[in-house]
Parts: C-alpha cells; structure tokens; sequence
C-alpha cells in the first residue's frame, strides 16, 4: 500500500493568514508529497497570493470550485487527491514543525487508517485568553483535546465509506467524524501533532460564529451533544433565582459562582 500523503485545504478569503500557513507546510520535517488547495469563491487576494508563493513547485496545487462551504472544498480535494492518504487541516492555522511527522509515525506504529492529531488556540489578548477558557477543552498530557479535521489523517476509503462531507457551513466536520470513526478499522490519537488557530478576536464575531454553528447543530440533529447539555446546566439554575425572587436576593451570587466553576 502507498504511504504517499496529500494535503488537502479549503479556503475562503484567507489573504492575511495564507502566507503564514504555507510557511509552515515548508517547515514540516515529514513533508507532503501533494499540498492540494480548494477556494471556495474568495473575493480577496487569496488566489493571487496562493499562486504567487507557490509558483514553480510541483507540489502545490490550487483548485477554483466557485462557492463552495468548506465539507465541498474537502470533497472536491479529496476526490482529485493523488494519493490514498489524504491529510486535513484548515485555513488561518499555522503548522508545528513535527505535525505530519507524528500523525505519520502513530499511523504507521498502530496501523492506523485514522489519526487525530491536538490542536491549541493562539492567545495574544485577554479576550482570547478568556475564550480559551470559556469554549476550548482543557490540554492534558499524552491526550488530545477532542477530534479535530484542523489536525487529521485518514486512508481515503475511509472518507468514501463515511460517504464524504456535507455541504454545509458548519457541523459538517462533526458529522463527517461520526461517520469516519464507524468505518474506520483502527484508530489513534497524535496528541504530540500540533497545530494553532486564531480564535475570534472579539465578543461579536464569536457570538455570530455560536449562533452560526447552533443553528447548523440543530438542522444536523446533534442537540443531544450541544443544546440539551447547556439547557440541563441552566434549568439547574432555576431554583436559585426562584430563591433569589422569593427569599433573599444574596441567592443571584449562586450564578456568578457557577459561572466561575464552569
């Protein structure tokens, strides 16, 4: 079986972060065979600047599927990938230098056909330190945080059994990992296969972000891993403000204290 990699990308309008992700494929020690990128109908300098960092090497290709979400752009770039392992991550994040090399060595130490790698949040700002706080899993040692298509190897039958991405705006990385897992034969984590993103830098785009991604949630049908969790912790909540209202008003510290343990 060929061990050849191809490293499939979606984008969209990603011209102040594509520079710096490209920098980090040149800085891997394990390097792809295949880098395949997949615009989705940037209206920026996205496709400029990936054609004009890249020009002249072979490894490199940039494919204009119009508009397209990014489960599309992962279809479409895996469907004309090269090789039977294919590689994901996504646009705004940057490299460790070691990442593909570790997702290929658990692959090949556990004869793997699906490998998580560990993905952290880039914190420059106290806002973004709160948000790290607030909605990414804790980093533990020889774990990874969860499952992640930002950090992800797989053997491309797999991505044909689980019958590909949805074409959605979001969630469709979730779904898609529910169903690769099924069809998958042996799976591994790379908890040392590191890659940053940049979170939302202030309160308005995370909000649009959540609300985007609630609602996604909800057409795919995963309230159960989402929603129901989120309305048990605040109907938990109700008795203390029913406290608050009919018995002493030094009940409300309750909710600043649960907002504190969360």
């Amino acid at each position: 079986m060929s061990k050849e990699l191809s490293l499939v990308i979606p984008v969209f309008n990603e011209q102040d972060t594509i520079a710096e992700l490209i920098l980090s494929i040149r800085k891997q020690e394990y390097q792809p065979d295949e880098v395949i990128f997949v615009d989705g109908g940037s209206t920026d300098q996205t496709v400029k600047l990936i054609r004009e960092l890249t020009i002249g090497e072979y490894r490199y290709r940039l494919i204009e599927a119009g508009r397209a979400m990014p489960g599309k752009g992962r279809n479409i770039g895996t469907f004309n990938a090269a090789n039977e392992w294919i590689v994901y991550t996504d646009a705004g994040i940057q490299l460790h230098p070691a990442w593909l090399k570790e997702l290929v060595v658990v692959r090949d130490r556990e004869n793997a056909d699906l490998v998580f790698g560990n993905y952290s949040p880039k914190i420059t700002s106290f806002f973004e330190l709160a948000a790290t706080l607030a909605y990414v899993p804790p980093l533990h040692a020889g774990v990874i945080r969860s499952d992640s298509i930002a950090s992800c190897l797989l053997h491309k039958s797999i991505w044909q059994k689980a019958g590909g991405f949805p074409d959605w705006r979001a969630t469709e990385d979730l779904v898609f990992i529910q169903e690769a897992r099924k069809n998958a034969a042996q799976i591994a984590d790379a908890p040392s296969a590191m890659v940053f993103w940049q979170l939302r830098p202030g309160f308005n785009s995370t909000y649009r972000k959540f609300r985007l991604y609630s609602m996604y949630n909800v057409w795919a049908e995963r309230q159960a891993f989402w929603h129901y969790g989120m309305a048990r912790q605040y109907l938990l909540m109700l008795p203390f403000l029913a406290l608050a209202i009919f018995n002493h008003p030094l009940w409300l510290l309750m909710f600043p204290a649960w907002f504190g343990a969360r």
